[in-house]
């Protein structure tokens, strides 16, 4: 086995900082080895430390490997590297005069977990000088509840996916009941029971009391999830999983079985996986039967591949099924259309669940989505827990 490569010799601070920042980065989610880091501290000798784009290229190139982690890395970069912006904006937020002045800018996705990233990560090395350090926590300055209920997934820190995939597990979804062929005996059925009027007469030498009734049963409809989780779904589709679990072993659910699938480059049938009781559990064994988590988007393939093997199996039922994806298709558009018509022919009623609606300009004009729309009865947003609770609002509307 090869001895490690030695580090170069470099200014002993500016290597605690890359160091320093590559933490931030792991804290934000971004999955960055020890063999990245010293390819960092080695790229920045060679290159030098001279401009600030080159330094930024030379990090990106060697810390970075997919295409969903640029804007975190963005943000990390400009606030790690002491952007004026956002020395700025940490003065915006410590004064209240300021803030009742001027609304407070919108963050862009990724920027909170940046900021978590950066306020959370490891101090560095004592011997070290310490610089200088601005802490800021304004979130105790609204609403906690409000504010959590209203924000989209994606601009979420790492903490407050965990509230809220902890108050996902509180939201209930109902299901409309389906009427099934058997009946039973009710006084204010709809249908008349000949036998049994008959059988009553009997005992009245052969007169007709009252004719009985009966009604139909019913029973609680099946949900089958396809569960989109490409890249630029990563971080909804993991909320919702939760939100399929805790509808999977609610104790009123209102619903039969609960299949689930997820698809980004190939179809995974999780439905086992999210069997088990324990949340952390079943989302761990879930991770582990879809490999392509944070992948492309092959959406027809995908709907091509449940109509064929597992169509007659879930949806036989009369099933309902709630497709949970922003819609933008890489492969053949003309499949996708073929695929989603079949599936919205073969359930009772296809929901789709959709995060691009959290826009207000929003528009149906990439190829993919024009091809979905026609086939699905009801279009809601998924982006946050207040479009939970509209879409179980407007289901238990329905029922």
């Amino acid at each position: 086995m090869a001895a490690p490569r030695p580090l170069p010799e470099t200014d002993g601070r500016l290597t605690d900082n890359i160091v320093h920042f590559a933490r931030a980065l792991r804290k934000a989610g971004v999955r960055v080895g020890p063999a990245q880091v010293q390819s960092a501290i080695e790229a920045v000798a060679a290159v030098g430390f001279t401009r600030k784009t080159d330094f930024y290229h030379t990090l990106r190139a060697t810390l970075i490997h997919r295409a969903e982690h640029l804007e975190v890395f963005e943000q990390i970069f400009a606030m790690f590297w002491r952007d004026p912006e956002f020395i700025e904006h940490m003065i915006h937020l410590m004064s209240p005069t300021l803030r009742k002045d001027t609304d407070a800018r919108k963050k862009k996705a990724a920027e909170r977990r940046a900021s978590d990233a950066l306020t959370d990560a490891a101090p560095p090395p004592a011997a070290v000088p310490e610089r200088e350090k601005l802490t800021v926590d304004a979130r105790v300055t609204w609403s906690a509840d409000e504010r959590l209920r209203a924000m989209d997934f994606e601009q979420m820190s790492a903490a407050e996916i965990g509230d809220a995939t902890r108050a996902v597990r509180d939201l209930t979804l109902p299901g409309r009941p389906v009427p099934t062929r058997r009946s039973d005996a009710h006084p204010a059925g709809q249908r008349p029971d000949l036998r049994a009027t008959l059988r009553r007469s009997l005992r009245r030498g052969g007169e007709i009391e009252r004719i009985e009734m009966r009604k139909r049963r019913t029973r609680p409809p099946d949900l089958v999830a396809l569960c989109d989780i490409s890249g630029s779904m990563s971080v909804y589709s993991r909320v919702l999983m939760h939100f399929l679990h805790a509808v999977t072993w609610a104790p009123e659910r209102g619903w039969g079985r609960v299949h689930a699938f997820t698809f980004g480059t190939r179809l995974t049938n999780v439905s086992r996986a999210l069997a088990q009781k324990d949340p952390d559990a079943a989302l761990a064994a879930a991770g582990r039967d879809a490999q392509d988590w944070a992948g492309g988007t092959r959406i027809g393939e995908a709907l091509y591949r449940f109509n064929a093997d597992w169509s007659r199996r879930v949806l036989g039922q009369g099933a309902v099924v709630l497709l949970i994806s922003d819609g933008l298709e890489r492969g053949d558009t003309a499949l996708l259309s073929r695929e989603i018509e079949r599936l919205h022919l073969s359930c009772r009623q296809l929901i789709w669940l959709n995060p691009l609606l959290r826009w207000e300009g929003f528009a149906p004009k990439a190829a993919g989505i024009r091809a979905i729309l026609p086939h699905v009865d009801r279009f809601h947003a998924c982006h946050s827990l207040d479009s939970l609770r509209d879409l179980a609002a407007a289901l238990r509307a329905m029922a």
